[in-house]
């Protein structure tokens, strides 16, 4: 009754009340944008939120698509959350590395390079605070040029300029440094030494695709073999050396801090097609061939060890090593039986250089006796004490069988279906999800491009997957202008084996703890269900810390979550220098799984402490 009555003064409400609730609606959304209108800092190269000019902008207004896919999320404030802002580091803290800080690490054992391993703070004694860079940072050189040359201000250490002089590592020459692409064994450059190497190694022809560098320097050699198609994982200690690691970063090379001391190395078993070491003073003699054993493992069935330097052309340089002919003879002596016995066979030595490749299997072994290794799972490895003994070959059926499945070449390599997976050693894995997770992390990619027009790109050439499960984001991404480090939580299910054999590089980590790496490393991080991951592992503040200090300023931030996560994460971002955005997942806003982007503000030491980002 009530309806009918009142019928005809509601038909002629409705059109006025829908009238004023558009109008309010327009009004308040332009005085949002006045609002939140901004500039930020930078130069030329970097790409800002709040700056509305074409070339400088992460997310451009004329690449951006926020159709029913790409709306806009509404923040769920609860009452338990409140806004905690972080405050700067002090500037010594400026190139701090939490789990290979030197004052820490004094008071572990020099005895098989313990205190060069990762030792990490404590709960209490973790920093909470604000990474800046160092004044007058500048957004480093585009890729290939950044190869060549990185400046002065953003890693300014001279030291390997004049320890490092008469082997061309490093120049400093007015406000950048100069990487001729020298090495202690090869002045000549890394060109010509990659040349002499591919003379035996098959280097070009898509059988090489993943190296490993032990003790790299400033990874010119990894660097050089970018533009073969190579991707070589370089490690090296944060020692005396300074900033090697840090300097490989900013050149554009994957690298991370790292030795081969006590502790297995963090990748799983059969990952490189090659590994090398220039003079890289790895004893490879001693501890029963621990060390060699250690390679080993993570070699590739058919894959090859390099070794450049002593104990080789001992005849020519003992005097210069101070060393008598006895001693270094029997050093080579050495390494040459535990290569045999690892059923590596030698196939080059010349001057300095010495090539082993190691068999496809295990059926030409000739050993005589030899400690095979007992444990079921050769990747279990993080944190897991190195033995000296032999990781066996997978079985085979005949002697011409490559041990654990013999891969495509690169790049068919990328989307083939991996041994592990075709031989159904990940759980929950198979053929058809795999290639499922291609298609879907296609999708993913390519709206992630509508956001960040420049993905893809030079501009984000340093990037992380920080939780990559089949490597399918790094896959769907893969270009010659980036390279993806993959990491695999420890409490994951352990895919590393896989991303491997798709001719991807990564590496094992715990994210409750610092990662392996300097400030300022990465261009962009990338992260699918990772909050999800640690929600009752460690506290997110901790994790959210960690990657704004291996960001770079106005580096870039996508995460993947369930959106009861993502805005605690975004509570948690509104403390930090970032601007963000929150966004529905690319099906619809009815798909709880949403998309969370973000840019790190520029900020460097003696800046004052800048108001609340952007959080639209």
């Amino acid at each position: 009754m009530a309806s009918k009555y009142h019928g005809p003064i509601n038909r002629t409400r409705r059109p006025i009340s829908i009238i004023i609730v558009i109008g309010l609606c327009c009004f308040c959304y332009l005085i949002g944008i006045w609002q939140k209108s901004g500039s930020g800092k930078g130069d030329k190269l970097a790409l800002q939120v709040t700056e509305q000019t074409a070339d400088c902008n992460v997310f451009p207004q004329t690449t951006l698509d926020f159709e029913s896919h790409h709306n806009y999320v509404e923040t769920v404030e609860t009452s338990e959350l409140t806004t905690k802002r972080f405050k700067s580091c002090e500037a010594k803290y400026t190139d701090y590395t939490p789990c290979h800080e030197q004052d820490r690490a004094m008071k572990f054992p020099r005895e098989d390079m313990i205190y060069r391993e990762r030792h990490c703070p404590p709960d209490d004694e973790k920093l909470r605070c604000l990474i800046l860079a160092p004044k007058g940072y500048t957004t480093p050189f585009p890729w290939p040029k950044s190869r060549d040359y990185a400046y002065y201000a953003n890693v300014p250490y001279k030291h390997l300029t004049v320890e490092k002089a008469v082997q061309n590592w490093v120049q400093f020459q007015g406000n950048v440094f100069k990487f001729p692409g020298g090495g202690t064994m090869f002045p000549r450059g890394a060109d010509a030494y990659i040349d002499e190497l591919a003379s035996v190694v098959p280097i070009g022809s898509g059988m090489i695709r993943t190296a490993l560098d032990t003790g790299c320097g400033v990874a010119s050699w990894g660097a050089y073999l970018l533009k073969r198609n190579i991707l070589a994982m370089s490690f090296a200690p944060k020692d005396n050396h300074e900033a090697q690691v840090q300097f490989a970063l900013e050149r554009g090379v994957p690298a991370v801090i790292g030795v081969l001391g006590s502790i297995s190395l963090p990748y799983p078993s059969r990952s490189f097609d090659m590994s090398h070491c220039s003079r890289c003073l790895i004893p490879w003699a001693s501890k029963e061939g621990m060390y060699m054993m250690e390679v080993d493992r993570v070699l590739r069935p058919g894959g090859y060890w390099i070794l450049s330097g002593p104990p080789l052309n001992w005849k020519t340089y003992h005097r210069v090593w101070n060393r008598t002919k006895e001693n270094c003879r029997a050093e080579q002596r050495r390494i040459e039986e535990y290569a045999e016995l690892l059923c590596w066979e030698k196939k080059y030595e010349k001057g300095d250089v010495a090539i082993w490749r190691k068999n496809i299997n295990g059926k030409s072994c000739r050993r005589t006796s030899a400690n095979i290794c007992q444990t079921k799972d050769a990747d279990n490895v993080w944190y897991k004490k190195m033995d000296a003994c032999i990781t066996p070959y997978p079985d085979v059926k005949n002697s011409d069988e490559v041990a654990g499945g013999e891969l495509k070449k690169f790049p068919a390599r990328l989307f083939a279906v991996p041994p592990r997976i075709a031989n159904e050693m990940v759980p929950g894995v198979t053929v058809e999800s795999y290639q499922e997770d291609n298609k879907l992390w296609k999708k993913h990619v390519t709206s992630y491009k509508r956001s960040i027009s420049l993905l893809g790109t030079t501009r984000y050439h340093n990037i992380m997957d920080m939780n990559a499960g089949l490597g399918g984001f790094a896959a769907a991404l893969d270009s010659s202008k980036l390279w993806v480090m993959n990491v695999v939580p420890t409490i994951a299910e352990n895919t590393l084996g896989v991303v491997y054999e798709r001719g991807l590089i990564g590496i094992y980590h715990d994210w409750c703890e610092g990662f392996s790496t300097y400030p300022r490393t990465y261009d962009l991080l990338h992260a699918n269900r990772l909050f999800t991951l640690y929600q009752d592992k460690c506290e997110f503040e901790d994790i959210l810390l960690e990657m704004d200090r291996v960001l770079r300023p106005e580096g870039a931030i996508i995460l993947r979550d369930g959106v009861e996560v993502l805005n605690k994460v975004r509570k948690i971002a509104a403390g930090l220098r970032w601007d963000t955005k929150l966004l529905d997942h690319e099906d619809g806003p009815l798909v709880p799984e949403k998309i969370f982007v973000a840019v790190k503000q520029y900020a460097v030491e003696g800046d004052e402490d800048q108001s609340t980002p952007n959080d639209d």
